[in-house]
């Protein structure tokens, strides 16, 4: 099954749900999160710093204190917190510590290295950057060479927006409690959680709250993975559109053709702006050049309109005719832009019944929000959400853990992919591969889904081969998507 995501209101919620259970689910958390130190510091004498705060993220750090104490590791344990304001879960771990006879620094030592830093300063409940003695702290591990385990979430990171609120521990080891949330995914989340394990704590999380977020993954949508029978023809496997390639543009579109090929579309016109546009593709003839007029007035399944599009009167005329019609569309690049800057086609398309499908990346996601970048950025999950209910359309706010949003108000976080993507066409080639998987007839959530998990899992193929990530360009994805998408739909020959 897909991993389902939480936001912060609703782990509080599966929490209350639990109720009085035994063991606490703060000793539950303490015992896993202590399992993993010993696995990251398997030798007994090595030194942990243990570092607190002043709340029930605390109590967690006392409860791993102890056992990794018992465990004979030598457990220096700083909190700059005041006992007597303690959480009451909290207040109980700390007995416990001292107990076991712990002591609790208000300093880390100087002179001292470390085996293990474990961070429990801040947990999923921290609204404002850490100040005074915390932020020192949070310098402190972020200057230690050795592993840093942080339990829950790194301190400093914004649990539903994976924002950093003025600075935040970068951990090699995140074990998060509960489920996971979105904070740890997007954004700012992956670089400062290193290696990522969810430990439920032995609830029924997903009978106690369904979830409305998941992990972006083949198995999200596995159920309606189509495998094609002998008895087959290009007819069944759609007729795409894809329109662009203006003046100076038509490797975007051309792009975008060939991933739309080699995704399995049956027939793939690409209709370029360009007067001066080559009769054929070299590299992919099978793609058939045409007028855009011409290439829309074919029986399609789908259209992608957008990729190497400009903003010309032309290209707006196209957009709105895309919109107008019946066909399930993908908006991208330019398309999006024109759509920002047009109130009617944003109102035509919104009234759409067709599938549509958008691919805003951050400044593309302003401009059609009328809002800065960094609005956008503070909180990816409210402006892609934002985006798919004004528009009627499935969303991927694309960027370091891409937010998709389905129109009913489904969404998720797509983990694949690597820095390597940072590079021109990437776009386009997303933007074929979702043309591509509309014309077979797949739903826009599916292809949504499916499609930008994909596209970031052939990019780490590639990584993976030794191919980037620096360097890597987008037509180089085209090939080992087309692999990892014949092994899904048949797993037995992957």
């Amino acid at each position: 099954m897909s991993q389902p995501i939480y936001l912060t209101e609703d782990i509080r919620r599966i929490e209350s749900a639990a109720g009085a259970v035994s063991p606490a689910l703060m000793v539950r958390a303490g015992e896993a999160a202590a399992e993993l130190a010993q696995r990251l510091v398997p030798e007994r004498g090595k030194d942990v710093l243990v570092l607190a705060g002043p709340g029930n993220n605390g109590g967690d750090a006392y409860e791993v204190a102890t056992r990794l104490k018992a465990a004979f590791l030598r457990v220096t344990l700083v909190s700059p917190a005041d006992p007597a304001k303690l959480p009451q879960d909290a207040a109980e771990a700390l007995r416990k510590w001292q107990a076991a006879g712990g002591e609790t620094l208000d300093a880390v030592p100087e002179d001292r290295s470390w085996s293990l830093v474990i961070d429990g300063l801040f947990g999923i409940g921290l609204a404002r950057a850490p100040e005074g003695p915390y932020a020192a702290l949070i310098e402190t591990a972020n200057a230690q060479s050795c592993p840093v385990l942080a339990l829950d979430i790194p301190s400093g990171l914004a649990s539903d927006t994976g924002r950093v609120l003025g600075r935040a521990v970068r951990a090699t080891h995140t074990i998060t409690f509960i489920a996971l949330k979105p904070g740890l995914l997007t954004l700012d989340g992956p670089d400062h959680c290193g290696a990522l394990q969810v430990a439920e704590l032995g609830l029924d999380v997903r009978g106690a709250l369904a979830p409305r977020g998941w992990v972006a993954e083949p198995a999200t949508m596995r159920w309606v993975l189509k495998t094609r029978p002998r008895e087959f023809h290009k007819g069944q496997a759609g007729a795409l559109a894809i329109l662009g390639g203006a003046s100076g543009m038509l490797g975007a579109a051309l792009l975008a053709g060939r991933a739309a090929l080699k995704l399995g579309a049956g027939r793939v016109y690409v209709g370029l702006l360009d007067h001066e546009a080559p009769d054929f593709d070299p590299v992919a003839p099978e793609l058939m050049l045409r007028h855009p007029d011409d290439a829309l007035g074919q029986n399609l399944d789908a259209v992608v309109i957008g990729p190497g599009l400009g903003q010309s009167e032309r290209a707006e005329t196209l957009l709105g005719a895309v919109i107008a019609s019946d066909i399930a569309c993908v908006l991208d690049a330019d398309a999006l832009n024109l759509l920002a800057e047009d109130s009617d086609l944003r109102a035509a398309c919104a009234r759409r019944s067709a599938e549509t499908v958008i691919t805003p990346h951050p400044g593309e996601a302003a401009r059609l929000l009328r809002a800065s970048v960094q609005e956008v950025q503070a909180d990816r999950l409210a402006a892609a959400r934002t985006l798919a209910e004004r528009l009627n359309a499935h969303t991927v706010l694309k960027g370091n853990g891409s937010v998709l949003i389905a129109r009913d108000g489904h969404w998720f976080v797509n983990r694949s992919g690597n820095a390597g993507m940072a590079s021109a066409g990437m776009g386009d080639t997303l933007s074929g591969i979702l043309g591509a998987l509309l014309a077979q007839r797949y739903s826009g959530e599916a292809a949504l889904v499916l499609g930008v998990h994909l596209h970031g899992a052939a990019a780490d193929a590639l990584v993976a081969r030794g191919v980037g990530p620096v360097g890597l360009v987008a037509g180089e994805l085209i090939d080992p998507a087309r692999a990892l998408w014949n092994s899904w739909l048949n797993p037995a020959q992957g």
